[in-house]
């Protein structure tokens, strides 16, 4: 069962549908013990990085999904839930973030529209599992006002450019995360959600 984690936002029906399209057994939770239990974890986010983070931590699930993760089970984050893996954000400042990796999520530092808000192209960096039959240039669906800026340039998956270019996913060993929404992607969406539910024993 792959736990798709319920902090108190976030797009969950649609993250639920998606994955089920593609043959996973999922549920939405907040009980830590089930997250625990999960064959791999799915944290979606819509919203901003301190109401994530208190979230977590008011329901206890920091915890069962760093476990997780040390336990190398697949994880996937989704918009916020690539953002909360680092240290810290500036959108709020009052919360720390999980911390999984050293960084922080910053502000577009542009001109352009924010939110970046639409379809948007990714480049591929290295050649991650969950990417695998995706093709170079393929456009994913984006919707943020912040993205991260990881310490380590090894984890960056894709770039995507938007004003300037902006790591917009990345992976570490069981790993996966991106600022882009893979259930909102069509065609492209499912195919990784798919190889994602293909990483999953």
């Amino acid at each position: 069962m792959i736990a798709i984690v319920d902090y108190g936002m976030g797009n969950l029906g649609s993250v639920e549908k998606a994955l089920r399209h593609v043959g996973a057994e999922v549920k939405i939770t907040s009980d830590p013990a089930e997250v625990a239990g999960a064959q791999a974890v799915v944290l979606p986010g819509v919203g901003a990085f301190d109401d994530c983070m208190a979230g977590l931590r008011d329901r206890g699930l920091v915890g069962p999904i760093l476990a997780a993760i040390e336990a190398r089970k697949p994880f996937l984050g989704i918009c916020l839930g690539l953002q909360v893996l680092f240290e810290e954000s500036e959108e709020g400042g009052r919360e720390k973030g999980l911390g999984l990796f050293a960084g922080r999520v910053i502000r577009f530092r542009h001109d352009l529209k924010i939110p970046q808000i639409g379809w948007n192209q990714i480049h591929l960096v290295t050649q991650p599992p969950h990417l695998r039959g995706i093709p170079d240039g393929s456009w994913f669906y984006f919707v943020h006002s912040y993205h991260v800026a990881p310490d380590d340039e090894k984890i960056i998956a894709t770039l995507t450019g938007y004003g300037y270019e902006f790591v917009s996913s990345v992976w570490h060993e069981n790993v996966y995360a991106c600022q882009f929404h893979p259930e909102k992607s069509q065609k492209v969406g499912l195919q990784l959600l798919s190889n994602f539910v293909g990483l999953v024993s």
